[in-house]
């Protein structure tokens, strides 16, 4: 089919720049139909008249004022002016004429559109109204016009013989008057070919099994369901993969309609992706490799209509509009997600990811309602903290003198300063934390093998049950068969396919991942960097601050400490680290999953999340792995203190009041900035960039403003996009299992944060991006295994932070074995944990200045006392560890191998009780083999009935007749 195009020959269109389009008269257009205004009036040349400013009878004499300089002209101008009682000056003047020439210019336009125009252009369809429109590529002329336009020609010319139909908008329909819009309509008979290549699945029976998950009290999830329409939008069928030849055993009531748009669109792209667009090389294809050159600048589909209004055209859909009601607007957050409806718009791959997030969202509903538990026993058990009280009472903590936290710079301070800290302690640092932990190992568990079973019924119920070997077999990457030049004998379907030498993918996975050690100890040295840095500034603060200077400041003066001082910029110095090394690394990620040259979409993604995943997991995780395991744990004693690497950077100790609430703390503020700062993002800054791009078509009138403009004018869905989404859940899944025991409203937060994060990306996907193409994928790929993985670590990260970074066995040993009077209380807890050491044997280098200490210090204090269970000065055994530390030390071990066993075996145990795939879903994929097994048969003894009857009445045989007059096309596939 020949091309069309939009330019005829007589148009006499003024071209016009856009800023010369619509900068003379910002009010001009300020009622234009693309406005949200549910009204529209209709576009009339009275209508553009007033929008351009221009009056009929004016309209020729300023032409004639403007465009002709002569000066007889110029006198006939002045004249006609004075006889109106205009001032000719400023009829003359550069400005007015400038203006009346863009108002001008802007009503030929507009008029010469509207006469040309037969049918509003906000449509999905070609002119005729009839064929839709699957697939869009835009391009605009440049200096390297005739190279491009030579590759555009040839590629253009090859999507016609394999079958496309193609029609062009010319540039000066566009909104910039550069933009050449191409659109492609696959007929019945391409998109018969091509999904008998994909083996799509499309129905040939109704479902036949009665639906009996009847849940108990359905009556009271009635407000959080939506319409029965929006949630099941396609009835259910039986399907099988679509065969060509056997066009009519398959449910076809009409061929326009019976490929989805988003399967249309796939096709569509699989042929675009794999069409050469050079005669002299054959290995130069691909639409990926045109928009990288510039010889295209977009490709996309179309959105169905528009968001806030469903469309006049009765043939199309307006799922889009149906989406954003019930699903993308906020008020709509404790409704259920019309996950068949989003797999249908956008696809399976898509479709898969919000119902993973739909499902952990209803999950930590569970995880939050125990944390919140755990947190008010920790508030109603506040008054029976005796340690605290202790702290606080001015004959013990205000007795107890302390040993300097640093070198020279810090002096001695008393016990009961950290007061307030010891009682916020006591809110997560408690028994309930305990059982939150071995909780959390459990829910984790249940959460995964629940998902499980969720993701195999949806596998059934969206025709995904075999599609790995699909995907396996048939959907090889373009890149892979342009650069495997090698071909070898598939044993299986005995066939010619191209393949990578095992010694060129050893080399190219060493070269990998050596890349990846490379840049995650690049991480690790910045990390060591940061933490020299606090070591470094907390004495300067400390000197700093010693008298005070910040209490002058109102409200916070009293908050800002040497600890809180270094955190802070410390934390900043990070953040900045963090963002540079992603920005970075994501390219670097990038090319080296493509130098390994991956055979399938699957494959590739599978690579990158790994590589991304171990980044993103050292870069985040790394401060809190260092505030929960190594802060404090290895600072030695005042007489013999341990040094960084051996030199004068003493080794950093946790707040007074302990490393658990340190923990608490970087916990919430990684966590909750990482989500709030993330939510904003997603949801700013593609608004702006595309209020910015549409600044100017916003004035246009609806007919005018094209459908494939207005999806041209939104931000592109790049090839990161859903990724960046799952990593930002399994950061977010990592916080509030990896670290948990130290802050049980972890999952509250979660949540929280992901009942938006739902509105917020069906918001994005519906309003601010371009329609991606729909994609298959059967479950959620590596992230799978990633989840696995952090749900096994979990158990040992909090493990240990019950046991080495809480004080909870400490107490419970001292209570059960230490307590002097044999009661099962707290008192004397404090006094028991701190030893003793002589001021006089603290070495030279270690003592703080004369003016360091505080006015209340003098000479009459002989010994300080530190957090550790050493011997005292004077024993035989001074400043070694105590039996009490041996028996503490035990104990910890004890409870992390009893702790692991425990949840694990109550882990695998619930993992072999809950099947992965449920017994229903078993049942209707077998009757579904057995029926097309049966139907198959049925449909060829028939079919050999026909022609055996046809054969004995006009003794000659006929080809079938399914396709009598079906053109013969190239297909663009390595697997036929």
């Amino acid at each position: 089919m020949n091309r069309i195009t939009r330019r005829t020959g007589g148009d006499t269109l003024i071209e016009m720049s856009p800023t010369e389009s619509y900068a003379g008269d910002q009010t001009s257009v300020a009622h234009s139909n693309h406005s949200d205004s549910p009204q529209a009036e209709p576009l009339t040349l009275e209508r553009i008249n007033t929008l351009t400013g221009v009056r009929r009878r004016e309209t020729s004499h300023v032409g004639v004022c403007v465009s002709r300089r002569s000066s007889v002209v110029r006198m006939k101008c002045v004249a006609w002016a004075g006889g109106r009682g205009l001032d000719v000056l400023h009829l003359l003047s550069p400005l007015f004429l400038l203006q009346r020439w863009r108002k001008l210019a802007l009503f030929l336009k507009f008029r010469s559109r509207i006469d040309k125009q037969t049918q509003s252009k906000d449509s999905v369809f070609f002119r005729d109204g009839v064929r839709r429109i699957d697939f869009i590529l835009s391009y605009v002329e440049d200096k390297d016009g005739e190279r491009k336009q030579e590759r555009r020609r040839e590629f253009e010319a090859n999507l016609q013989k394999a079958g496309l139909e193609l029609e062009t908008e010319d540039k000066s329909e566009s909104d910039d008057g550069k933009t050449f819009f191409l659109k492609i309509h696959a007929p019945w008979e391409v998109l018969a070919t091509y999904a008998d290549v994909l083996k799509v699945k499309v129905p040939f029976k109704a479902n036949d099994i009665p639906d009996n998950s009847e849940i108990p009290m359905n009556w009271l999830s009635t407000p959080f369901r939506l319409p029965d329409l929006i949630m099941h939008p396609e009835p259910d069928y039986f399907t099988a993969p679509f065969d060509k030849d056997k066009a009519d055993f398959f449910l076809i009531d009409s061929k326009d309609t019976f490929f989805s748009p988003s399967t249309r669109n796939r096709i569509v792209f699989y042929i675009l992706a794999r069409c050469p667009y050079t005669t002299e090389d054959k290995q130069k294809k691909g639409i990926k490799r045109l928009l990288s050159n510039g010889t295209y600048t977009s490709a996309f589909p179309l959105h169905d209509s528009r968001y806030w209004k469903r469309t006049r055209d009765p043939n199309c859909e307006s799922e889009r509009f149906s989406l954003y009601n019930h699903w993308a607007t906020f008020l709509c957050f404790f409704k259920e997600q019309p996950l068949n409806l989003i797999r249908k718009y956008y696809g399976e791959k898509i479709g898969i990811y919000f119902a993973w997030l739909g499902f952990y969202t209803e999950m930590l509903f569970f995880a939050a309602v125990v944390g919140v538990i755990c947190f008010v026993y920790g508030l109603l058990t506040y008054e029976e903290n005796d340690w605290s009280k202790e702290i606080c009472s001015q004959d013990i903590g205000g007795q107890i003198v302390m040993c300097p936290l640093c070198d020279k710079k810090c002096g001695y301070w008393k016990l009961n300063s950290t007061c307030s800290s010891s009682w916020q302690s006591h809110l997560f640092d408690n028994v309930g934390t305990v059982f939150f932990a071995i909780f959390m190992g459990i829910w984790v568990t249940l959460f995964l093998e629940f998902w499980k079973r969720r993701q195999a019924r949806l596998e059934y119920e969206w025709d995904l049950v075999d599609f790995e070997e699909e995907q396996q077999q048939l959907q090889l990457r373009p890149e892979y068969e342009t650069k495997c030049t090698n071909r070898r004998l598939n044993r299986i379907t005995q066939e010619m396919e191209p393949y990578l030498p095992i010694t060129s993918q050893c080399a190219r996975t060493c070269l990998s991942g050596a890349t990846v050690l490379f840049w995650i100890s690049l991480i690790i040295a910045c990390i060591i960097g940061v933490i020299a840095y606090r070591l470094a500034v907390y004495a300067a603060f400390a000197s700093i601050m010693k008298d005070s200077p910040t209490n002058d400041l109102h409200v916070v003066g009293s908050l800002i400490t040497p600890q809180l001082a270094t955190s802070v910029t410390a934390s900043c110095i990070n953040f900045v680290i963090i963002m540079v090394l992603n920005l970075m690394y994501e390219r670097v990620a990038i090319w080296i999953t493509d130098m390994e040259i991956p055979k399938t979409h699957l494959e590739y993604e599978n690579k990158l999340t790994v590589k991304m995943f171990l980044f993103q997991f050292v870069n985040y995780y790394s401060s809190c792995f260092y505030v929960a395991f190594f802060k404090g744990k290895f600072v030695g004693y005042p007489g013999d203190y341990v040094y960084m690497f051996r030199s004068s950077l003493r080794n950093e100790e946790c707040d007074p009041g302990g490393c658990l609430i340190e923990l608490t703390t970087q916990l919430v503020i990684v966590m909750t900035g990482k989500q709030v700062w993330g939510n904003i993002q997603e949801a700013l800054v593609p608004w702006l960039m595309n209020w910015w791009g549409s600044r100017k078509a916003r004035n246009h009138p609806e007919s005018l403003y094209s459908r494939w403009e207005q999806d041209h004018d939104l931000q592109s869905f790049g090839q990161l996009g859903l990724f960046y989404e799952y990593l930002e859940m399994v950061i977010q899944f990592g916080f509030i299992t990896l670290f948990v025991a130290s802050f049980p409203l972890a999952p509250l937060l979660a949540l929280i944060n992901n009942i938006i994060e739902v509105r917020v990306d069906a918001w994005k996907f519906t309003t601010q991006f371009r329609r991606p193409v729909a994609s298959k994928a059967h479950s959620i790929g590596a992230w799978q295994e990633i989840l696995n993985g952090v749900a096994v670590l979990s158990v040992v990260t909090n493990a240990f932070i019950v046991a080495f970074t809480s004080d909870m066995i400490p107490r419970l040993v001292y209570m059960y074995a230490y307590q002097p009077d044999g009661e099962m209380t707290m008192k004397g807890y404090i006094n028991d944990s701190l030893s003793i050491f002589s001021i006089a044997q603290i070495p030279e280098a270690s003592r703080p200045e004369p003016n360091e200490n505080p006015a209340w210090f003098n000479s009459s204090y002989t010994t300080c006392r530190y957090r550790d269970y050493r011997y005292p000065p004077g024993h035989e055994k001074e400043y070694a560890h105590t039996m009490q530390f041996w028996h503490i030390l035990a104990a910890k071990l004890a409870f992390i191998i009893i702790m692991e066993h425990v949840v694990f075996l109550v882990k695998y145990f619930v993992a072999w009780l809950i099947p992965d795939v449920p017994s229903e879903v078993k049942a209707r994929v077998k009757r579904e083999r057995y029926l097309v097994q049966e139907y198959l048969h049925n449909y060829e003894v028939e079919k050999l009935k026909h022609q055996l009857i046809s054969d004995s009445h006009n003794d000659c045989t006929c080809p079938p007749m399914i396709y009598p007059s079906l053109p013969t096309h190239e297909v663009l596939s390595e697997c036929l």
